[in-house]
């Protein structure tokens, strides 16, 4: 049987003359995982630089071993967050999945389901 850690979210503000402690951060939270059972799974853990960071980056960090994967916009809570914070990728997302949907029920419409049915979806 296997315990995955979900949903955690480690944050790091670093001043300019100062390097990061995400690496400690992340062994930290690794070995605080493995103390309860539990595991992180570095597949599916992202890294994101947000700000003058981003132009000079750090190494890229490791956790148990593998290297995790830097993106430029994750997926948080629902909300798509971008390294330039701004609103775009979560619009394009959110209007995606409902142009989808609406598809979808156009398509039901065509095939004339009954107006009470075409509530249900």
């Amino acid at each position: 049987m296997h315990k995955f850690v979900d949903d955690t979210t480690l944050s790091e503000f670093v001043a300019k003359s100062t390097t990061s402690c995400m690496k400690a951060c992340c062994d930290e939270l690794v070995h605080q995982s493995e103390e309860i059972r539990m595991n992180v799974n570095p597949r599916n853990t992202k890294e994101m630089l947000i700000g003058p960071m981003a132009k000079d980056p750090p190494p890229l960090l490791t956790l148990c071993g593998a290297t995790v994967e830097r993106v430029p916009v994750f997926k948080l809570l629902g909300v798509h967050v971008s390294s330039d914070l701004k609103w775009t990728k979560h619009i394009d997302a959110v209007v995606s999945k409902a142009a989808s949907r609406l598809y979808f029920l156009k398509q039901l419409r065509r095939a004339d389901v009954p107006t009470r049915d075409l509530l249900h979806f």
